[in-house]
């Protein structure tokens, strides 16, 4: 759109404009302007890109509406936004659990009258530390728990018990907080279906038995034991990669109590 149909009749601009031309002088430069956005008040005079006089702009929608003045495009050059090389990569945000590690980059120049934005600057990738920050190694029991279906536990009893190997076990509750939509689908194999269970909300079980259950005899790995009330601890499901997510160990059960359904075993 040309001439001052934009914002103000016709008419009117004659009656405006003499004044601003008379103190200013004609184009961008002549005036200092240079509007971010679309500015009504961003308003000169002189001459414009197709050759015509009369009132111009000098705002960032002059662009598409066509009416610029005509040293627009020089007073008020396009400016991309620069930003700096990605820095190193952090360490992990926490040990002993899977997290993530960071790395960013600043802007060095801000983009300008329509200029390409700037980019995120900051990027977040998986991270697991096995090392505390006083260089102790990790409890096992935070690494991220291995499950299967609480059937799988039968074959292995009879196992241990023919062998001579057989030791008391336990049983883990938990609170399933999240899961992955991966956990609905088990077309690997039909001894994964199991996952299929598996619902954010739920109390379910896990046995700890050998030979999860680790030589000292008091707990299993990813089992949860000393962790902090509340803490969101991971688990995996053995047979279909795509299930994973996270719960909140609740208390440690001599036998488990829970349906057969939400009843599961460590690996």
């Amino acid at each position: 759109m040309a001439g001052g149909a934009r914002w103000l009749p016709a008419l009117l601009l004659p009656l405006l404009l003499p004044p601003v031309v008379a103190r200013h002088g004609p184009g961008c430069a002549a005036r200092g302007l240079c509007c971010p956005g679309r500015r009504p008040a961003c308003l000169s005079a002189g001459r414009r890109p197709d050759g015509s006089s009369g009132p111009c702009w000098c705002d960032q929608a002059c662009a598409r509406a066509l009416d610029c003045c005509h040293d627009y495009a020089h007073t008020c050059p396009v400016i991309p936004c620069v930003v700096s090389p990605w820095s190193a990569w952090s360490g992990c945000a926490e040990p002993c659990k899977r997290t993530y590690r960071v790395r960013s980059r600043r802007v060095l120049q801000e983009p300008r009258n329509g200029g390409q934005p700037c980019p995120a600057l900051q990027q977040r990738a998986g991270c697991v530390e096995y090392w505390t920050r006083q260089g102790a190694e990790c409890q096992q029991a935070l690494i991220p728990a291995l499950i299967t279906t609480g059937g799988f536990g039968t074959a292995r009893k009879k196992r241990a018990a023919a062998d001579g190997s057989e030791r008391a076990g336990f049983c883990v509750q938990f609170q399933l907080v999240a899961l992955t939509p991966g956990c609905l689908h088990s077309q690997h194999s039909q001894h994964a279906r199991w996952t299929r269970r598996l619902r954010g909300g739920h109390m379910v079980c896990v046995e700890c038995q050998p030979p999860a259950l680790l030589p000292a005899g008091r707990h299993c790995r990813g089992d949860g034991s000393g962790s902090h009330p509340n803490q969101l601890l991971h688990w995996e499901a053995v047979g279909n990669h795509r299930c994973r997510g996270t719960w909140r160990r609740i208390r440690q059960l001599d036998s488990c109590s829970c349906p057969s359904d939400h009843s599961f075993l460590f690996i």
